[in-house]
């Protein structure tokens, strides 16, 4: 599916910040529209699909807009930050690891049918890589285990917060929330998933279904409802992830060779590790290297993937695709709901 004309004269004209605006706005109309989940599998896919020209543009004509996605990008670390510090007590903030703009739909749906107040919902940028790690390092922490059973406490930009990292099921982390004014909580439910699903024959119709399942479930919004007692809450994600499973092929032997000696199977690597730090002749490039406030870095450059040992993953992170970099920002308070 083409650029709408609209969006592409806006980003043939527009300054870089504008450019990015028009971008995420332009991703969070196509991901955010009400879903039944029955037919979560392939409209997830679909809408996937309909931004590939997003992609291809990012990766042709406007590859160069990435040199500026730090300077003018909102963050979603500096979006918390300002948030934090412009509420006073009764904060708490849900960050599902992975989570992407396809999942919003489940959460805006399962908020207005539950009686939740929604504040805001808007995409906002990773840092980059689109990893977790840089992500809690925006955040102020060294990791996303420096957060498990309150160890971040008294650290990081969310000031007095009460922290915790987890994987147990929801109604067991809505057990554990205690009456704390403050709360950051970091779970690795989806990350997991994107990870065990990336093999072939698994990838994006699998995760989308399990995705609408757990966040339209009770128990998630169990958990929801325990963090909106006395507290207004933020749902968002250090990154999102990549439908690489649907990425057209490198069919240049050269290209792919070139792709598989710098990245394997992954989607970026640190310029010190790699045996040819020189960026590859082409134009417009397969990767961009990028000094980063994370890492002096290169990137796989838009929706590609090439032959690697065991077969490229159908699912990942760390790249540069619109979908791998805006994440969603949701505010919510509890209006008396479910």
């Amino acid at each position: 599916m083409p650029l709408p004309l609209t969006l592409l004269r806006q980003l043939q004209a527009a300054s870089p910040d504008t450019a990015w605006a028009s971008l995420f706005a332009h991703a969070w109309t196509t991901c955010s529209a009400p879903l039944v989940q029955e037919k979560a599998s392939s409209e997830v896919t679909k809408r996937d699909a309909e931004l590939g020209a997003a992609d291809l543009f990012l990766a042709t004509a406007g590859w160069d807009l990435w040199r500026s996605y730090e300077t003018v990008v909102p963050r979603t670390a500096d979006a918390l930050a300002a948030w934090w510090a412009e509420r006073g007590a009764g904060r708490a903030v849900l960050i599902l690891d992975a989570l992407s703009l396809r999942e919003v739909p489940w959460l805006l749906k399962g908020a207005k049918e539950r009686g939740y107040a929604v504040h805001q919902a808007r995409a906002t940028g990773a840092e980059l890589p689109a990893d977790t790690t840089p992500f809690a390092e925006a955040l102020g922490f060294a990791s996303r285990s420096s957060l498990q059973n309150n160890l971040g406490a008294g650290k990081g930009r969310l000031t007095g917060a009460t922290t915790d990292s987890t994987n147990l099921p929801w109604e067991d982390c809505a057990a554990q929330i205690n009456s704390t004014h403050d709360w950051l909580l970091w779970h690795d439910w989806l990350d997991e998933r994107v990870h065990e699903l990336r093999s072939p024959g698994h990838g994006l119709a699998a995760l989308a279904k399990e995705a609408a399942e757990q966040l339209s479930s009770d128990a998630f919004w169990t958990l929801v409802h325990t963090l909106t007692t006395g507290r207004r809450l933020v749902i968002t994600a250090d990154h999102g992830y990549a439908a690489s499973g649907h990425f057209p092929d490198t069919a240049d032997p050269a290209q792919s060779s070139y792709l598989k000696d710098r990245f394997a199977s992954g989607r970026w690597a640190k310029v010190a590790d790699l045996e040819q730090p020189a960026p590859g002749a082409w134009v417009p490039p397969l990767d961009l290297p990028l000094k980063t406030a994370h890492a002096d870095a290169t990137f796989a450059l838009g929706r590609r993937k090439w032959k690697s040992q065991g077969g490229y993953p159908t699912l990942t992170h760390g790249g540069l695709s619109l979908l791998e970099v805006a994440v969603p920002f949701i505010e919510l308070s509890r209006t008396g709901g479910a």
